[in-house]
């Protein structure tokens, strides 16, 4: 049965996770030590969230002789970054006009200057 989105996102472990799979693949025995390390879970725990991530395909993994090596799988975060897209507008105009006022700041410091 696959999981919405935000139902396997919302797990702090499997966030975390997520990150340390965004910084490129990695083996399922690191991602454990790190989580263990982190949230103080175990080691069958952590290997359920791998599995949860899979399962619902955040990630991928193969196998390289006894190792298995996670990956992110893209596809279900674009999905999510399309639903974010209908809330972007609430802090899109404020960054706007926080780069247009820090482009202003800039301009008056070299006139005074």
């Amino acid at each position: 049965m696959r999981v919405h989105a935000f139902d396997v996102l919302g797990d702090p472990v499997r966030r975390r996770i997520l990150e340390l799979l965004g910084d490129g693949e990695q083996s399922a025995g690191a991602i454990t030590e790190v989580v263990r390390e982190e949230f103080g879970i175990s080691q069958p725990a952590a290997s359920q969230h791998l599995r949860v991530l899979r399962e619902n395909g955040f990630a991928t993994v193969r196998a390289e002789g006894t190792r298995r090596l996670y990956a992110v799988d893209p596809a279900p975060l674009r999905e999510v970054d399309a639903w974010l897209d209908h809330f972007r507008k609430f802090w899109s105009q404020p960054l706007d006009a926080l780069a247009t006022e820090l482009a202003r700041g800039r301009r008056q410091r070299k006139k005074e200057s």
